[in-house]
Parts: structure tokens; C-alpha cells; sequence
């Protein structure tokens, strides 16, 4: 049976990883753009955009995103309230409002119920977050933007290499933002990227904070042909910001986009495994799409659990006393009663975020397939 240290150990670093790294520090090109352009490039190919942009991590690319869908001082962002900070304060800095949306209990994601009664004239975009590598539902949510002419911008940070009836997540929407931290089933130290098939928006991403990108100027050699309204920035980035990727990581990134679906095909596989032999508890449920629906969790990131049962600290107990000490009731804080955002807009009653560690636990997340060890870390949720 495989050790646990080797089962829950992430990312997997082999030798090519490091002369890859080790190549770029070498050649003192760190802060360069030609390795991070290739990887783009790659990227872009895997994901299915035309366009991609590497930044320095993911809450950059988001930031760019919400600068690239016109959102700005007067203008509000909606975004569901249980996810990490990076999904909504972005909006913040440039300006914006945020207008809080609560999630749908069983995907965890955005409920689409709860979206077009918060869209006003100053709604500029909604943010989607694919929460713990679950798909939202993006048909829904897309119809009714699509309807208020309101930008879609997919939090892909827990999801890559999901696939929404079919669609990978992050080619859904009128733009992506992914987080590549070092946390991340797609783990490249640090870094992020931003993915779009419209060029206006992935010109005025640039804009914002690559000054060596978006044109020709004495402070940087000819870039990438961008609108002549956006040329006269070349130098001076829109957003004052310098969100270029280190260059070890673009190099990691290549060599770990080589094996990332081979990877996480395993880790699906031993994920799925340890929901199946759990399918017949009472109090508890699988988070994951329906087998036929087309739809899969990506790396599975951060994985949670349904809880529909009694007292899930209790169960949770048990777990931890069965031998899984990470087992803990919730998610992340619902941000609406987070102080930084309530103390500028008064929160309402968003009782499915509000209620999160009432209806979610933690579970291991398997990096490998080991049907023994599996099933050992099984026995201890079934605490029926």
C-alpha cells in the first residue's frame, strides 16, 4: 500500500521540473516574458482560447479581468459569497462595489436563482467561482448576463481541467482568472492566468499591468500589436501595477502542463473511488457532477463533502477520532459578513453561505490510486 506522505504530496516534481527552473535562474531571465509567452501559448492550445496571459498570481489575473470588463468606480461586480477574498476584493481596488450572491447548497457554486434580482445599470460583471473544482451552471448563469449585457468571469482557481457538460471551465464565460499557487492542483510555485477568445479584452488585460507588453517605447523592446488607443501606455501600465510571471514558474508551468490530465485522470479516478464506496451512507453525499452529465471535477481541489444529516460536528468527530484529522465542518468564510466588505455595503441574509459549516465537511484529497488505501481512509466516514 502506498505511504500517506506519498499519496497526499502535491505537485509532483520530477528532475524536469527543476532543469527547467534551474535552466531559467542560469540564464538570468527570471523577469523575462519569451518562456512565459510559450507557455501562453501552450496554455491557451490545452484550455481552447485563443488568447491567454500570464501574471504573477491569480488574484492579478482576476484583478485584470475585472479592469478588462469595465469595471470601475460606480460600477458593481456580483459574486457568489462563500470563496476566498481574491474572487471579489479585485473589485475593490478599482473602485467597485460588491454585490454578494449566495450558492446553491449541492454544487456549492453560484445559485443562478439568486442572480438577475441583483443586477442594476451599474452592474458591470459576474464572477463565477468553480468551488473545490464543481462546475457551476454555467448555461444559466451565462443566459441570464448574456441577457443584462453583463460580463461573465470564471474563477477557474480550483478547477482546472474541469469540464462543464463537456466544456472545459474557463472557455464559458467572456473571460477567465486562474490562480496557479502552490496549493493548486495546477501548481507552479506561484503565478496565475488570464484566458479569453475576445482580443479587446485580452488587449485592455495587458494594458493594465504588463507596461512591456502593449507596445513599443524606449523603455522596453517591439511587444505585441495592440489597439492604437492602448499604444500611447506603452511604459506606464493602466493599472500602476507590474503583474508579469517569474519566469521559473512560467518554465514549471510547461513541463507541468505535460502531465497534468495524465495526473489528474488518476487523481478523478481515486476520488470518484472513495465517493463510490461511500454512496450508500445515510448522512452524507458526494460533491461531484452526476456520472452522466458530461461534467467532472478537474484536480478535484481542496475536496468537500455534503452533509445531510444531524450534528456534523459529531460526525466530524468521529472521523477525526477514526484516524482523518483534517476533517472539519465548512468551507470558507461567506465573505458578506467579512468585515472589509460589510463595512461598505450592509450584508443581507445569504443563509446557504451563512450555513456552510452546517452542510460541508472536509475529505482527503488523493493524488494517486490505491484501492487499499482507499478504502481505509472510506471506513472511517462511514460513521452512519
Amino acid at each position: 500500500m502506498i505511504s500517506a506522505e506519498e499519496m497526499f504530496h502535491w505537485p509532483i516534481v520530477t528532475a524536469e521540473d527543476e532543469e527547467a527552473v534551474v535552466a531559467i535562474m542560469r540564464a538570468g531571465i527570471m523577469s523575462g516574458t519569451d518562456v512565459t509567452r510559450k507557455f501562453e501559448k501552450e496554455f491557451a492550445a490545452w484550455l481552447g482560447t485563443t488568447y491567454a496571459l500570464g501574471t504573477c498570481n491569480g488574484t492579478a489575473a482576476i484583478q485584470e479581468a475585472f479592469y478588462a470588463c469595465g469595471v470601475g468606480p460606480g460600477t458593481e461586480v456580483i459574486c457568489p459569497s462563500m470563496t476566498y477574498w481574491a474572487s471579489a476584493a479585485p473589485a475593490v481596488s478599482l473602485g467597485a462595489d460588491v454585490v454578494f450572491a449566495d450558492i446553491d447548497p449541492d454544487t456549492l457554486c453560484i445559485d443562478p436563482e439568486d442572480i438577475e434580482h441583483r443586477i442594476t445599470s451599474r452592474t458591470r460583471a459576474l464572477i463565477v467561482v468553480h468551488y473545490a473544482g464543481h462546475p457551476a451552471e454555467m448555461d444559466e448563469i451565462c443566459a441570464i448576463c448574456r441577457k443584462h449585457g453583463v460580463k461573465v468571469i470564471e474563477d477557474v482557481s480550483h478547477a482546472q481541467g474541469s469540464l462543464y457538460k463537456g466544456r472545459k471551465c474557463g472557455t464559458l464565460g467572456d473571460v477567465a482568472a486562474i490562480s496557479m499557487m502552490g496549493g493548486k492542483s495546477f501548481a507552479i510555485g506561484e503565478g496565475g492566468m488570464l484566458a479569453t477568445n475576445d482580443r479587446e479584452i485580452f488587449e485592455k488585460a495587458m494594458s493594465f499591468g504588463h507596461y512591456e507588453r502593449i507596445a513599443a517605447s524606449r523603455y522596453s523592446s517591439p511587444s505585441e500589436k495592440v489597439a492604437p488607443e492602448l499604444e500611447k501606455y506603452a511604459g506606464c501600465p493602466l493599472g500602476g501595477v507590474k503583474h508579469r510571471m517569474n519566469q521559473t514558474c512560467s518554465a514549471m508551468g510547461r513541463v507541468q502542463l505535460k502531465y497534468y490530465d495524465e495526473r489528474t485522470e488518476e487523481i478523478r479516478k481515486a476520488m470518484n473511488y472513495f465517493w463510490d464506496l461511500l454512496a450508500d451512507c445515510k448522512s452524507i453525499r458526494a460533491h461531484r457532477p452526476a456520472a452522466d452529465s458530461g461534467s467532472t471535477m478537474g484536480g478535484w481541489y481542496s475536496p468537500a463533502g455534503l452533509y445531510r444529516g444531524g450534528d456534523i460536528d459529531a460526525y466530524c468527530e468521529k472521523v477525526r477520532n477514526a484516524g482523518f484529522e483534517s476533517c472539519w465542518p465548512g468551507a470558507n468564510m461567506p465573505l458578506h459578513i467579512h468585515p472589509f466588505f460589510a463595512e461598505r455595503r450592509k450584508p443581507e441574509s445569504l443563509p446557504h453561505s451563512e450555513n456552510i459549516a452546517k452542510n460541508a465537511f472536509r475529505i482527503p484529497w488523493f493524488k494517486h490510486f490505491d484501492k487499499e488505501f482507499i478504502e481505509e481512509y472510506a471506513a472511517m466516514y462511514r460513521q452512519d
